[in-house]
């Protein structure tokens, strides 16, 4: 099963609703490709701070969007999948 399939199932056996789980998706995508296409399971608490801060001092990006993608929590839990 692909990362993001994995994912969708994880969030969906937690009943999160269709907007978390597509905002969620999102911004994993944009993750992977901040990052050279490089998989999460290769990726750890460095590529996620300069993720991070790069969506701290990018102007195009509003303090929502910053907050949304930061589900560390989770994303620790998605990442070992």
């Amino acid at each position: 099963m692909k990362l993001l399939d994995q994912v969708r199932h994880v969030i969906r056996k937690k009943h999160y609703s269709i907007r978390t789980e597509q905002a969620y998706t999102d911004w994993i995508k944009r993750f992977i490709l901040f990052h050279g296409k490089k998989h999460p399971k290769d990726m750890g608490e460095s590529e996620i701070s300069a993720y991070i801060s790069y969506l701290a001092v990018n102007p195009h990006v509003a303090l929502k969007n910053m907050t949304t993608f930061y589900f560390r929590k989770y994303f620790d839990d998605l990442i070992t999948l």
